[in-house]
């Protein structure tokens, strides 16, 4: 083991900084959920202060311990224990290897990574460096929705002039192309570990103490410990599920299928039913709810659910599986129970996706055992700096079950690293306008509060919506059409929500997001110039509301 520096002890006032000594205090008070711990040894002790709201250490005045690494020649000596790195992280995927990379290159700080092997299908032995987002999820997914998009592309074509042969699709061509694109990116990031100076340390990692990670049978101590081993699909609890399968298989089938079926309206199972129906393939879209995509805007769910039509998507709302069952002719059977009371069985089905949630990756890591708490859904709870109910012990991205959108795994592993490595004590993530996108078809991008979160919030509301066919359908003989929606504090004239459906959305809205975040007023929109012809300029030109709200009640609309 490497030692580190002498121990200097010197008495500070601090409020609320990050406890980040060996010895456990017992937490009390509320958690708060966000970031890491030390790089240590040199102490501080500081006097008991009221430690407020938002605080790692909850609502109770007590004593503060802070260990801080004081760096020489990167050996330490003292009255601490010694350990083998400063972090040792569980899970190269986006949040770990940020947290990671930036703990190694930019504090100094001595790191390792431990990660399963790659795999394009996760289980409990494989994985890999880049993780859900880059080998599993939203690189892949995008790929193939890019790829998607030219089979529309190829028939909007003839409006514009075009002569166009029937095209044909080699799919053994995609799966090469994307699995080496994987391969490569795989590669990119144990490049990225590895010119940081972090350790990468391949096998499955579980806890043995607060200190201590054991990876294939082998011991490891770290001060700090960061758990980011994401999430992983679930499927539902329903006779003939092991007919079905999940996100990571549907990136990796061998062929095209020509009918299929897809359970879950939320926005993983939306967008594989939108790459799949491009790709040519009848897409049959089940989900218990009246409308998909639960948790966005209602007026852009019932906007979105008829273009999901329009595309050619067979929805069936409001129905829920109750068993799938495997023909002799190798062929499966979806039954659904309707909300009306009927049922409906769904033949013929070459594929059946269960889109049905997603579940922290806690299984066999010993967590509870050393006094790691976990919530319901087995995520690890943290505080507002991401530390858990045990002080050496922090957690980022899915496994903690908050915002599980990959850029924010990035800004919490960001903030953990100046938290903990970089002295920043009160770096922690903002999860304020936080911009997203569903990579359907078509697509859906947001920021910002809901109509519905706007008016509970707020209660005088001003809306601003347009809909309308972007220009690029008004010749090609494409029906879908574009949505944009502004939602305005009346009383302050912010802006305090934007959403788009339609191509593009993605692009435009992070732009948006920029504004928003600084608290854009409606009337600076109105005075910014639109760029001519484009979609996007609609969100400059919108002068009236569509709908007024006061008091949470609407009032009255103007055209």
């Amino acid at each position: 083991m490497a030692a580190r520096g002498l121990v200097a002890l010197r008495t500070v006032a601090r409020a609320a900084g990050p406890v980040r000594s060996q010895h456990a205090y017992p937490r009390s008070g509320q958690l708060f959920r966000s970031s890491f711990s030390a790089h240590c040894t040199c102490l501080r002790h500081t006097a008991s202060v009221p430690v407020g709201v938002g605080s790692r250490r909850g609502l109770h005045s007590r004593p503060v311990v802070q260990a801080e690494a004081s760096k020489s020649n990167g050996s330490s000596n003292g009255d601490h224990a010694e350990y083998d790195f400063d972090l040792f992280t569980i899970g190269a995927g986006s949040g770990g290897v940020r947290a990671s990379r930036f703990a190694a290159q930019n504090y100094g700080a001595k790191v390792a990574v431990c990660e399963m092997p790659f795999d394009l299908v996760a289980s409990d032995q494989k994985g890999g460096a880049g993780g859900t987002c880059v080998l599993r999820g939203c690189v892949p997914k995008k790929l193939m929705v890019y790829g998607g998009e030219f089979a529309q592309a190829f028939k909007d074509s003839q409006g514009f002039g075009w002569d166009v042969a029937e095209p044909g699709l080699t799919w053994e061509r995609l799966m090469q192309n994307k699995n080496k694109e994987l391969d490569r990116l795989n590669g990119v990031y144990m490049k990225l570990l590895n010119n940081a100076g972090v350790k990468y340390i391949e096998g499955r990692g579980s806890l043995v103490d607060a200190h201590t990670v054991e990876v294939g049978g082998k011991q490891y101590t770290a001060k700090t410990i960061l758990i980011a081993t994401g999430g992983r699909a679930v499927k539902l609890p329903i006779d003939g599920a092991e007919h079905a399968i999940i996100s990571d298989e549907v990136l990796n089938l061998p062929s095209r299928p020509k009918k299929m079926a897809v359970i879950g309206g939320g926005y993983i199972g939306l967008e594989f039913a939108g790459i799949y129906n491009n790709y040519g393939t009848e897409v049959h879209v089940v989900y218990r709810q009246p409308l998909p995509l639960r948790g966005f805007d209602e007026e852009c769910r019932h906007f979105i659910s008829e273009q999901y039509q329009v595309s050619g998507l067979l929805i069936h709302s409001e129905s829920t599986p109750t068993r799938i069952e495997k023909q002799s002719n190798g062929s499966f059977t979806l039954h659904v129970k309707k909300k009306s009371g009927g049922e409906e069985a769904i033949q013929g089905l070459d594929t059946v996706l269960m889109a049905t949630g997603r579940s922290p990756n806690t299984q066999n890591m010993n967590l509870e055992e050393i006094g790691v708490e976990l919530g319901p859904k087995g995520q690890i709870k943290v505080d507002g700096f991401n530390q858990t109910s045990v002080p050496s012990i922090y957690a980022v991205g899915d496994v903690t079950d908050r915002v599980n959108l990959t850029p924010v795994a990035l800004m919490e592993g960001m903030a953990f690293a100046k938290n903990v490595f970089g002295g920043d004590p009160e770096a922690k993530a903002e999860y304020d306008a936080i911009a997203s996108a569903v990579f359907s078809s078509p697509p859906l991008a947001s920021v910002g509060l809901s109509e519905e979160q706007a008016i509970e919030q707020y209660g005088d509301v001003d809306v601003f919506t347009s809909s309308f066919k972007p220009m690029k359908n008004t010749i090609s003989g494409n029906e879908g059409r574009g949505f944009m929606k502004i939602l305005v504090d009346a009383k302050t004239d912010t802006v305090i929500g934007v959403h788009m459906i339609g191509p593009d959305c993605a692009e435009i809205m992070q732009g948006f997001a920029v504004a928003v975040k600084m608290g854009v007023k409606k009337k600076q929109l109105d005075r910014v110039v639109g760029i001519h012809p484009s979609s996007a300029e609609e969100f400059v030109t919108m002068r009236a509301p569509t709908k007024e709200v006061r008091n949470k009640q609407p009032v009255g609309s103007s055209a």
